[in-house]
């Protein structure tokens, strides 16, 4: 508004000084001063405000220009409407534009008639002709610069979008990173830890009756937690690293190190009868995730399944589909025998299967846990291959 101010201030001023000229010239029929100075004043300021209210300013402005031509107070009137027409277009619109035209072409109109040494064709064509020009003149200002605003607001919009979808973007990332990590801490932990506190247990009960199997069963403690000291180095190395790809130093392990992970279960005290088909090159991503399912499966029966308890695991491939079924003979076999208000620590909804369904999901797999039809329980997990992965 400053600017307009400003303008405004000198067009007035302008007025002024072209009726104080005329003052001296006895010829001129000029309105008293105290009509005059009002006049001009009313016919400026409405320009103040010709951005933040268009439609209001240009109205007063249109009506008071009739009263301001008719007494030929100078040229505030015409610089008036010209202003108004151009800011109706660029902040209100071609409607309201058009509108307005037509009502600054009716004043005009009811001017020309009022004023009465305009009377000759030729003179009402020349004023016409100059209306026209000037109206022109100012709609296609006003689109310029309107378009030009329409093309900045949509250029600001775009890269506001653009800047709310790369913070999503980014968002989406972190949680599937952080995602990806947490699954990968809980497999380690979970499953060393569960190893570990199974062995422990063994070996209290046994390093007085038989040393030798308490003997292993430390050992086995050993292998374990420095194996999964191993993994969450891994873990460690990949969050410090600073390379662009990410990738982990060492390898992750893999469908083929399926048959260790048996033994390793195996001296757990938990039976596991493995079963491998030609699996091919699989994806690491893929191999990765069959052997983490393996890996929380086989841990729930050593948590779970209670002594005595047996596992089998069968790893077969199928055209592009890869098929995991891991079952057991444990407490899955009579779920009714659940205390009642309990829920089976099994049943879908853990950390550790809550995982494993991610796991298939993010490579469009499906996966069902829950008692076996014949008893036991038991995993299944469906992954398609994609080699482009």
């Amino acid at each position: 508004m400053a600017g307009d101010t400003v303008l405004a201030v000198l067009l007035g001023l302008f007025d002024l000084l072209l009726f104080a000229a005329d003052g001296f010239d006895e010829i001129a029929e000029l309105p008293p001063w105290y009509i005059a100075v009002p006049v001009n004043i009313a016919m400026v300021a409405p320009l103040v405000f010709r951005r933040k209210s268009p439609l209001w300013s240009a109205y007063v402005v249109l009506v008071i220009s009739v009263v301001h031509m008719t007494l030929q107070l100078g040229i505030s009137s015409i610089a008036g409407l010209a202003m108004s027409i151009y800011s109706v277009v660029v902040y209100a619109g071609r409607r309201q534009g058009l509108v307005y035209v037509g009502a600054v072409v009716a004043g005009s109109a009811v001017q020309l008639a009022l004023d009465q040494t305009v009377n000759q064709t030729d003179e009402l064509l020349i004023s016409a002709l100059f209306l026209a020009f000037g109206i022109a003149l100012c709609w296609t200002l006003g689109e310029f610069v309107g378009a030009r605003r329409a093309y900045d607001v949509e250029v600001e919009a775009r890269l506001h979008l653009l800047e709310t979808e790369r913070d999503q973007a980014t968002r989406i990332a972190v949680a599937e990173e952080r995602g990806r990590i947490a699954r990968e801490l809980h497999d380690v932990v979970a499953h060393a830890v569960s190893v570990m506190v199974v062995q422990a247990d063994g070996a209290s009960y046994a390093i007085q009756s038989n040393p030798e199997l308490a003997q292993r069963a430390l050992q086995t403690i050993s292998e374990t937690g420095r194996g999964a000291l191993g993994e969450l180095r891994r873990l460690l190395d990949v969050l410090r690293s600073d390379d662009a790809d990410g990738e982990p130093r060492v390898p992750q392990p893999d469908a083929h190190a399926l048959a260790e992970l048996a033994d390793r279960m195996r001296t757990a005290g938990v039976p596991v009868e493995l079963e491998i088909g030609e699996l091919g090159d699989l994806p690491a991503g893929v191999s990765l995730g069959v052997y983490r399912i393996v890996q929380e499966s086989l841990t729930n029966t050593l948590k779970h399944a209670g002594r005595g308890a047996t596992a089998s695991v069968r790893v077969q491939r199928t055209g592009d589909l890869v098929e995991v079924l891991v079952s057991d003979d444990g407490a899955g076999r009579v779920p009714q025998l659940v205390p009642a208000g309990r829920r089976d620590p099994r049943l879908p909804g853990g950390n550790g299967l809550i995982g494993m369904r991610e796991r298939a999901h993010v490579y469009g797999g499906t996966l069902d846990v829950g008692p076996a039809p014949a008893g036991g329980w038991q995993v299944r997990a469906a992954l398609p291959v994609r080699l482009d992965k």
